[in-house]
């Protein structure tokens, strides 16, 4: 049964459009608490991990956690994921996380393949939220863009 709307009587108004939302326009809050949790624990530990099996993916702990690096890490990752959960500067906290990413989806690849689940999950999520603001890369994927006059 199709039904017709009628304006509201006392603004003469037509009511608002109907959103029809869909599962992957929340994907930023996931996104989001998965990058501030694991921020968050690299300063914290409060989620204990157990040593990897592979001793090169132990000494690689041992030497960006003894040289400090690890916090650079987790602080750019706990930024990104404030920016996601704020929905403010989302194209610029994708452009951080994909860095993030991309260390994260290589270490697991070349030092802890058995454990890389959490790392496919967040790179999905991170696609999907891509997908929803492309148009703010718009002019990274052009080959010769526009000079500023």
């Amino acid at each position: 049964m199709h039904r017709t709307f009628r304006p509201c009587r006392r603004t003469r108004r037509p009511p608002r459009e109907i959103r029809h939302e869909n599962c992957f326009d929340h994907c930023p809050l996931p996104a989001g608490l998965i990058f501030t949790v694991f921020g968050l624990n690299g300063f914290l530990n409060f989620i204990h991990q157990p040593p990897p099996p592979n001793p090169l993916a132990i000494q690689f702990f041992v030497s960006v956690s003894e040289s400090h690096f690890a916090a650079f890490f987790f602080a750019i990752q706990l930024l990104g994921g404030l920016l996601l959960l704020s929905g403010y500067f989302v194209p610029l906290a994708l452009t951080v996380l994909a860095a993030e990413l991309y260390n994260i989806l290589a270490f697991h690849l070349t030092l802890a393949p058995a454990s890389i689940t959490p790392a496919l999950v967040a790179s999905v999520l991170w696609v999907l939220v891509f997908l929803q603001y492309r148009e703010g890369f718009k002019g990274i994927f052009s080959a010769k863009p526009a000079k500023q006059a």
